[in-house]
């Protein structure tokens, strides 16, 4: 299933980022680099979403991508040389 999730990363100084959401408080990971930490995102949200079934709560409208055939916003890190 694919979701619709903002994500914050914040540079840490020991190195490394921080990865929250506005939209879901619990999501919380981090990574050495941006790609790393956007690989740890996806068990994150997996976790999170465990958490909101197992306290019976549904996940916030409009986050659930219903139709895979329809356009999908992303804002993402562009790095180049």
């Amino acid at each position: 299933m694919d979701y619709r999730v903002p994500l914050v990363l914040t540079p840490q100084p020991e190195g490394g980022y921080t990865v929250t959401s506005p939209l879901f408080p619990e999501l919380i990971t981090e990574g050495d680099s941006i790609d790393e930490a956007l690989e740890n995102v996806a068990d994150a949200f997996s976790a999170v979403i465990e958490l909101y079934e197992d306290l019976g709560r549904s996940l916030p409208q409009h986050t659930q991508i219903l139709d895979a055939n329809s356009p999908v916003w992303l804002e993402t890190v562009v790095s180049t040389s």
